[in-house]
């Protein structure tokens, strides 16, 4: 069964770093659109970060604007696993991070498009 498995989540102090990452099984991540998204306490799911496939005549990656600058998005065709690496975080960045893996070469930030997800990892930036 197709399936993606976050690590790397943790507490960190404010202005920190963390990298997480997503292996995928019985899926290859070359011909899906991936993507990061968040959710902290009663508040909506968001797209943070998203990175068109290998197969993209574009390779366009996205990224919200309360990360830009600070996050980047990456991954590992060999080892089939995407990773976000987060730089001078916030408080505010804390939250459920969740990847996800959308069939196709176009990337979105609208969570229903994604067809597959991680368990989730959760941040949280403290002091």
């Amino acid at each position: 069964q197709a399936q993606l498995v976050e690590s790397g989540g943790g507490l960190v102090q404010p202005g920190g770093s963390l990298r997480l990452s997503c292996a995928a099984s019985e899926l290859t991540l070359d011909y899906y659109a991936l993507a990061w998204f968040r959710q902290a306490p009663g508040r909506a799911r968001e797209g943070v970060s998203c990175l068109a496939s290998v197969a993209s005549r574009e390779g366009t990656t996205y990224y919200a604007d309360s990360v830009k600058g600070r996050f980047t998005i990456s991954r590992d065709n060999a080892k089939n696993t995407m990773y976000l690496e987060m730089n001078s975080l916030k408080p505010e960045d804390t939250a459920v991070y969740y990847c996800a893996a959308k069939y196709g070469s176009s990337w979105s930030t609208n969570a229903y498009e994604y067809d597959y997800w991680g368990q989730g990892t959760q941040v949280t930036v403290s002091s």
